[in-house]
């Protein structure tokens, strides 16, 4: 593993005191947190980083060791404490850094403990008071509710003209007994997520460290769960929601229905219903973008002396004329024939049909007279005239 400033990740100089770290770790951690970056990696790694350097920077041996060797559990003194020698040596799983050998409720040398730290930052009593010393656990925060996505399976048509329905969606919504605070105001009881530690252990890739519970908010100690919702602040609910899909949908279009996710907390507003369509296909038309291709066959009669066909479109049949001398291969546009545009419904996309001559089955000697009698009025030699003969 490569070495790491743990000065340089929390911003501090190398002389920096105690206070200084801690201001600057509080700063980073506040930033950095899973819950103010959901599902934002970049984010996820910096706070584990901040939370490695905080805890041998605020600890006086651990710093001592950082500061002599310039990085703490890796080629340390063979008579230090904190570890042993050699080039390869490590602490954690494959020589990573693993927190789960301190002890976070315990009062580190530098005068705060983890625990301590994220009580200021997100709710706690703070003041780096022990857990005896907490006579209330904190209180949650309104937290909005989580997004649903639900795929939604569509036909080519239904896709064009748009769809109104009804689908059944299994969603939460805020206790109605503890208006989602996932307790009723009950006695104080050790928390049965952590079991009273206040930490709940996570791994990313090869680093495991602790962080404070999101049920108790690190205190180890919360009110009697709410029989209701069995501390969830949300009870689960099977829901018929009116949908409206829009005219012009694609396979992967995502549709928001506001509001209609999972259920918030303390009053915080429910998470948004996604629709993610799926359209199938047509059996002659293909669609690209707005546009719709499709390839209609000919006759050779038909494509000399021109005629007027019968052409399938998304919204039935549509008369084509075909010029004399087509070829096979020459395209044909119909405006506004394809789909409608989702950012402006007031534009459609174009139809476009390729025409294919197809040759006669000889079926008879007198059919094949007829063909040796048009060679010879029409001595044409399309090769020659390309300069290939």
């Amino acid at each position: 593993m490569a070495k790491k400033d743990y000065y340089n990740i929390l911003g501090v100089k190398k002389d920096a005191k105690a206070d200084e770290i801690k201001k600057a770790y509080r700063r980073l951690a506040r930033k950095h947190h899973p819950d103010v970056n959901p599902n934002d990696k970049v984010s996820e790694d910096k706070f584990k980083e901040v939370q490695e350097a905080y805890d041998v920077l605020s600890d006086d041996k651990k710093r001592k060791v950082f500061d002599r060797f310039g990085y703490y559990a890796e080629n340390l003194d063979p008579d230090s404490p904190f570890g042993t020698s050699g080039a390869g040596g490590g602490a954690g799983p494959a020589g990573g850094f693993d927190f789960s050998g301190f002890d976070f409720s315990s009062s580190q040398s530098s005068g705060s403990s983890f625990r301590d730290i994220f009580s200021d930052l997100f709710g706690g009593s703070g003041g780096g008071a022990s857990r005896s010393a907490q006579p209330e656990p904190p209180r949650p925060l309104p937290k909005k509710g989580r997004d649903i996505e639900i795929p939604l399976a569509l036909s080519f048509e239904e896709a064009f003209t748009g769809l109104t329905t009804n689908i059944t969606v299994n969603r939460s919504e805020q206790c109605s007994r503890c208006q989602g605070a996932g307790d009723t105001g009950g006695p104080v009881v050790q928390c049965p997520t952590c079991k009273g530690s206040g930490q709940v252990m996570k791994s990313g890739g090869r680093l495991q460290f602790s962080q404070p519970c999101g049920d108790c908010e690190g205190t180890g100690r919360r009110r009697q769960p709410c029989s209701l919702c069995n501390g969830k602040g949300v009870t689960p609910k099977s829901e018929q929601v009116k949908i409206k899909i829009p005219a012009g949908v694609d396979t992967g279009s995502r549709v928001r229905v506001p509001k209609k996710g999972h259920g918030g907390r303390l009053g915080a507003e429910p998470g948004d219903l996604f629709i993610l369509t799926n359209v199938g296909k047509h059996p002659f038309l293909t669609r690209k973008g707005d546009n719709v291709y499709v390839t209609v066959p000919i006759t050779v009669p038909e494509a000399s002396l021109g005629t007027k066909i019968e052409v399938p479109t998304v919204e039935g049949k549509a008369q084509l004329k075909v010029p004399p001398g087509t070829e096979s291969g020459q395209k044909f546009r119909l405006r506004e024939r394809g789909f409608p545009s989702l950012r402006n419904p007031s534009l459609r996309g174009d139809q476009f049909i390729e025409v294919k001559i197809a040759l006669p089955r000889v079926l008879s000697e007198e059919t094949k007279e007829l063909l040796r009698q048009f060679e010879k009025l029409n001595p044409e030699n399309p090769r020659k005239v390309m300069g290939l003969e």
